[in-house]
């Protein structure tokens, strides 16, 4: 057995010194306290990078078959009161969906952009005056604007609807018809550029391509073409300056191409600016870990900004316009644990590598202050 382990002692690939023959420095104390600084780091760096998880993406033709796309927004305007700007969507299949609120919530801002008030949710399909207006009257009057001598204008905005099928200017101070003295006119007047307002929410829209936008005034719809009436004042007396907070598709997933648009700012510095947005949207179907998946969409964008106005001679409304389009193309994400090994092999190359390099650093050092002193006493031969 002692010759045996006599021969096994010839594999020892790590010999041994004696403590009598071992000299300790100082520089080898440096390099010794940064060796291991870096080995923590890089370790610590390829840990991190081990919980990460590991995300392959695919390409293949969009089968799915969900009828709608949720449209999930946060925009701030700092400078046009809520009172006087609407969200409104449309798609290719002809569908519109004028001043849509039902989803959306409208927050008031000071010029500073501190919240005014609790934000409010607004339902337009249940007028909040009608009833009370309807009590009061049996049939309100349309002061002469109703093509039909027998119709009834119970709310301001029946009679708003009466004077433009007329094509009647409405009056400035539609606070002396009876129907509209509920709705402050006056005070929203004072308050239109001296309040911001935020608009946030969601929206689903039918899965086709379409478009939305932010837009001051009062939206509606003559002859099938879309008009934002902005009385009393001039659509270019709008300063559409405004900031995406986000801008999503669908569920939110770990992506920068989820939200490229977020934290956008966009400033209308010569005055009524309009603001498009060209989106390509592409579905995304992302699988986590645990296997769950989660249908969502990423997309690209495309800004371009003009002003509108008489002088510059290019037309439009001032405000924040989106068009997106669906691709045919569906972009499959999977999470999947990384492999042990890999960072098993990873720290030990870390650990083998810096304390190696380490070591012929420490010996050139050493070997150069041994070879100076030599030269100092004259020994060099």
């Amino acid at each position: 057995m002692r010759k045996f382990f006599t021969q096994l002692r010839r594999f020892d690939a790590y010999p041994k010194t004696t403590e009598d023959f071992s000299i300790k420095t100082f520089q080898g104390a440096a390099i010794t306290i940064i060796c291991f600084s870096i080995m923590s780091l890089l370790i610590w760096v390829e840990l991190m990078d081990y919980l990460t998880p590991n995300v392959t993406e695919e390409l293949f033709v969009d089968t799915s078959r969900n009828p709608n796309i949720q449209i999930n927004l946060d925009i701030i305007i700092p400078s046009i009161s809520c009172d006087f700007l609407s969200l409104d969507a449309m798609d290719s299949s002809g569908e519109q969906h004028l001043q849509i609120d039902h989803n959306i919530y409208k927050r008031r801002l000071d010029l500073e952009g501190r919240p005014i008030e609790e934000p409010k949710k607004e339902d337009i399909t249940i007028p909040t005056k009608a009833n009370e207006v309807a009590n009061k009257t049996e049939c309100g009057s349309c002061y002469g604007a109703a093509l039909d001598p027998n119709r009834c204008c119970n709310t301001c905005d029946e009679v708003r609807e009466a004077y433009r099928e007329r094509r009647w200017a409405f009056p400035d101070n539609p606070e002396n018809i009876t129907q509209c003295k509920d709705e402050r006119f006056n005070e929203k007047l004072s308050t239109a550029f001296s309040q911001g307002c935020q608009i946030y929410g969601s929206l689903v829209v039918n899965r086709v391509s379409g478009s939305f936008h932010i837009a001051p005034g009062r939206s509606f719809s003559v002859n099938h073409v879309h008009v934002h009436d902005v009385q009393p004042f001039s659509s270019t007396s709008f300063n559409t300056t405004h900031k995406i907070r986000h801008v999503t598709f669908g569920t939110s997933i770990d992506s920068e191409a989820h939200n490229p648009l977020k934290n956008t700012i966009a400033v209308a510095a010569e005055g009524a600016t309009m603001f498009q947005y060209h989106i390509k949207i592409v579905p995304t179907m992302y699988v986590k870990r645990d296997g769950s998946i989660i249908l969502s969409n990423q997309y690209s964008v495309t800004k371009h900004q003009k002003v509108v106005s008489i002088m510059s001679g290019e037309s439009g409304m001032p405000g924040a316009f989106f068009q997106y389009e669906l691709s045919p193309l569906m972009v499959k994400r999977t999470e999947r644990a990384r492999s042990l090994g890999h960072f098993a092999t990873n720290v030990c190359a870390i650990i083998g590598g810096v304390y190696t390099v380490a070591g012929l650093i420490d010996s050139l050092l050493y070997n150069s202050v041994k070879l100076m002193q030599k030269i100092e006493l004259g020994k060099l031969h």
